[in-house]
């Protein structure tokens, strides 16, 4: 029998039914409790309120997992590459080698960007912050494919799913070169999804470009962790743009901007930049440490804790061990690694961070590799959404095949009640 919760307001009783998960997870159905007993919820922040049903990414913040259509992210991590788990989070299984290879191949051959997009990077300055430029030049791909896409077509939808995977690197890579002063590069169709993305990004035009299996494993891996996080405020955002019937690359843009923002998508920006003014203070790491554990102190320690996960965030176990390899295969002397890895040790040996469990984050190790790459740190983001780009694509394509209504939250109004109009004259 299904279960049902009941809700009494002013001797007025109704019954709502409970939606249970395939994780067990209950939800009570509450939409049509205005229209039965004249009320809403208020939930600032949507904390506790589910938008939707979704069989893309579960989360379980208390037991550290997370798992990309049932298959844990651990596995995902070491046995399937970015391109494999894009097509999973996308399409719901993982590819046969058919799958992947027309995949692949219809990405590769989607992948040219109009030479008139350069003219609208030119307009931006070299100080513009790429997640700006980034979300601009994503918002004008409309204009370079304005054909209407009807998304009860999975051809159509496909199409578009396809272009995007091919040309966002391309921008990726532009915004990367225009702020070191490079000249824009496509890349090489003869090289895997992550291998010609990095090709992209770095290839110097004085030399020939040099590939490094560990680096390019490493970058493979933060792309997958990447991937999806289940219903947070970028995707929640791409979901509720899209829900209006806008498109997908203006949904897509719409994402990028909600995570540009600090509490979001620029964690890692976040991590560098503290381990930058440690570095200033004679990188004491023993004094920081300290100011983290004084509850009076205002600083705050980045990279350690997250706010869904009370365990260890699956994703920096397997970040750690590839920040480890890229650090020795790259022999990186930078201070500021140094430091970061002096951080690390002291948190995860003291009874403080242990008992609270604040552990170093994926956002502490991926702004370590990135460092270790050579990316600017105000790039560090960027690459946070070229990793998360097949999970907004996802749960785009599920929210408009499930037909889902458009986003419209309601309010509680606090304002004031109903006054007249003073002329000017008497104000």
């Amino acid at each position: 029998m299904a279960q049902k919760a009941s809700i009494s307001f002013e001797g007025k009783t109704h019954e709502f039914p409970v939606v249970q998960g395939t994780e067990n997870e209950l939800a009570i159905d509450i939409k049509t409790l205005r229209s039965e007993m004249g009320l809403i919820t208020l939930d600032p922040g949507y904390k506790n309120t589910g938008s939707c049903e979704s069989a893309i990414t579960f989360l379980d913040g208390e037991q550290g997992i997370l798992r990309y259509r049932g298959y844990p992210i651990e596995e995902l991590a070491e046995k399937a590459d970015f391109l494999e788990v894009a097509y999973l989070l996308i399409f719901g299984e993982l590819p046969n080698v058919e799958q992947l290879e027309k995949f692949h191949a219809d990405i590769k051959a989607e992948s040219h960007v109009d030479e008139e997009m350069k003219k609208i990077l030119d307009g931006f300055p070299k100080s513009a912050h790429p997640m700006g430029v980034l979300s601009s030049l994503t918002s004008a791909l409309i204009a370079f494919n304005p054909s209407a896409v009807d998304v009860t077509s999975e051809e159509d939808l496909y199409h578009a799913i396809v272009r995007l995977l091919a040309k966002f690197p391309v921008l990726v890579s532009w915004t990367l070169r225009k702020k070191m002063g490079l000249p824009l590069d496509y890349g090489d169709d003869s090289l895997g999804y992550v291998q010609n993305i990095h090709k992209m990004m770095f290839k110097r035009p004085n030399r020939e470009y040099e590939t490094n299996d560990v680096v390019i494993e490493a970058l493979d891996k933060l792309l997958i962790l990447h991937g999806d996080h289940e219903q947070n405020c970028s995707t929640s955002t791409v979901r509720i743009v899209g829900s209006s019937h806008a498109g997908l690359f203006a949904s897509i843009s719409a994402g990028i901007s909600a995570l540009w923002g600090p509490l979001h998508g620029g964690a890692n920006m976040a991590v560098l930049k503290m381990l930058e003014a440690i570095q200033d203070d004679d990188g004491d790491t023993k004094k920081y440490m300290a100011k983290a554990k004084d509850k009076d102190d205002p600083f705050r320690l980045m990279g350690f804790g997250h706010r869904v996960y009370k365990n260890f965030d699956p994703r920096a176990r397997i970040i750690k061990k590839a920040a480890d390899e890229v650090l020795a295969e790259l022999g990186v002397d930078d201070p500021i690694l140094s430091i970061a890895k002096g951080l690390e040790k002291e948190a995860l040996e003291d009874p403080y961070f242990v008992e609270r469990k604040l552990y170093p984050n994926v956002d502490f190790y991926s702004g370590i590799i990135y460092r270790a790459l050579g990316i600017p740190v105000d790039m560090f983001t960027v690459m946070f959404a070229l990793g998360r780009l097949p999970g907004w694509i996802a749960q785009f394509r599920e929210m408009r095949l499930n037909n889902e209504p458009i986003g419209r939250p309601r309010q509680v109004y606090t304002g004031a009640n109903q006054r007249s109009f003073v002329p000017l004259n008497k104000r």
